[in-house]
């Protein structure tokens, strides 16, 4: 509880009053007495009305379970233990630093509940991984004479886990793009130029003669052909660097949930057109280690893997991360790298253990451009500064250049996505590596 600004302006008046009439005329003791009593008694009179003691209820909902940079609603239902509801209700949640606050909605109290139930509506925007805890809800409401604020801390108790963004999977998108391996078009092609046997057919027109198979089409009096698939049972780690750059905010989240975010879309995705799927983390050096399991299978575990992954504040050492990776492959691998550089000479080591490991290995390298960089290269005023950050934003985008176009004639495919892109184009790039058999 305490005073509201209409009593404060009453106090500050009848002080001024006061001092005004004990300069003028001194005979003004007892009727200023009364108007300072009388002020006394509304004050205590508002407050008995207001019933202080135990007037709100307060019932909250908050989901178990998020995902990271997606936005959940936390409800509150507040009802009046007596009389009615105040006119004007305020609200404040004390909560995680990572769960941020955004719109606040206003129902209309429920028709079952007599009037008396107003729910409020908070989206909470989940900005990091992790399990965040909402400790307490405040609630301010004016006293019935609007001469006091009343102030009341409900206690709320409720966490809720904020997990890896796997709603493209949820939602069937992945299955979508994933589709084409496993019917259609595509699906034709690679069963008429893979490299592993699929079966035997009866030569018709258009079929192409480098096919036939001559030996079992003498042994059956008529031409066949061998009908080949693209090979699968792949073996693919996705490897995640957690250092700091990756802790950088882009977009409104880490780069490195958006990077566990992509790897689990292309886990699920490999597990649909049978490969196998592993998971590797470093920063300044090896943290996690999964082989590579079948993909569906191991889908479950490099969620829970992902989630537990911790936002790191040293510098990447690729030399030793990627050191320690080639060591632990024992056959030729598809290898996805999130992981970010500064400038060309940040990135030197880097671009020599990737040259390492592609020559045992396919390579895909993923980065994460970020979006501002464009934006900063054409400034829409022509100012000193704005000069000045465009002439930055190109050099850091030329450098980034050098190091793709350097890290392409090594052999490996490199991806400059996006954030919001990401996930669609590291998809597209596998199915492109999977149709063409570079693996």
């Amino acid at each position: 509880m305490r005073p509201s600004p209409y009593l404060i302006a009453l106090v500050l008046i009848c002080a001024a009053v006061t001092v005004f009439a004990s300069v003028w005329w001194r005979d003004m003791t007892f009727p200023l007495l009364l108007v300072w009593l009388a002020l006394a008694m509304l004050t205590v009179a508002d407050l008995v009305l207001s019933n202080l003691s135990g007037r709100m209820a307060v019932n909250v909902d908050l989901p178990p379970q998020g995902f990271v940079g997606h936005t959940t609603a936390f409800t509150a239902g507040i009802r009046p233990q007596k009389g009615a509801l105040p006119q004007k209700i305020e609200i404040r949640v004390d909560l995680a630093p990572e769960l941020v606050i955004g719109e606040t909605r206003w129902l209309e109290p429920a028709p079952d509940a007599g009037e008396k139930l107003l729910k409020v509506s908070l989206d909470l925007h989940l900005k990091r991984r992790g399990q965040f805890a909402v400790n307490e809800l405040w609630l301010k409401w004016p006293s019935r004479l609007k001469l006091l604020e009343l102030i009341a801390r409900m206690p709320v108790g409720k966490e809720i886990a904020v997990q890896p963004d796997i709603s493209p999977v949820l939602s069937g998108a992945i299955k979508t793009q994933i589709l084409p391996l496993e019917a259609g078009q595509k699906d034709l092609r690679l069963r008429g130029e893979g490299s592993e046997f699929h079966q035997l057919r009866e030569f018709t027109s258009g079929m192409d003669p480098r096919s036939i198979d001559w030996k079992r089409s003498a042994r059956m009096r008529s031409l066949v052909v061998r009908e080949m698939r693209a090979e699968r049972n792949h073996q693919i780690i996705l490897c995640v660097d957690s250092g700091r750059l990756m802790a950088e905010q882009l977009a409104g989240f880490t780069k490195l949930d958006r990077a566990i975010n992509a790897a689990l879309a292309m886990c699920w995705g490999a597990g649909l057109a049978g490969d196998l799927v592993g998971f590797y983390s470093f920063d300044s050096r090896p943290r996690l280690f999964v082989p590579a399991l079948p993909g569906r299978a191991a889908f479950p575990r490099l969620q829970t893997v992902c989630a537990g992954l911790r936002y790191e504040t040293q510098e990447t050492n690729h030399t030793l991360g990627l050191t320690h990776l080639s060591g632990r492959l024992k056959r030729r691998s598809l290898i996805v790298i999130f992981s970010d550089f500064v400038d060309t000479i940040t990135a030197e080591l880097m671009i020599e253990n990737i040259q390492v490991l592609a020559r045992h290995h396919f390579v895909v390298y993923v980065a994460l451009r970020d979006p501002v960089l464009t934006k900063l290269i054409e400034p829409e005023e022509t100012t000193l500064d704005a000069v000045a950050r465009s002439v930055a934003a190109r050099q850091v985008l030329n450098e980034r250049r050098a190091v793709m176009e350097k890290l392409a004639r090594m052999g490996v495919l490199c991806l400059d996505s996006t954030p919001e892109a990401l996930t669609s184009d590291l998809i597209a790039r596998y199915i492109e590596i999977k149709s063409r058999e570079m693996i």
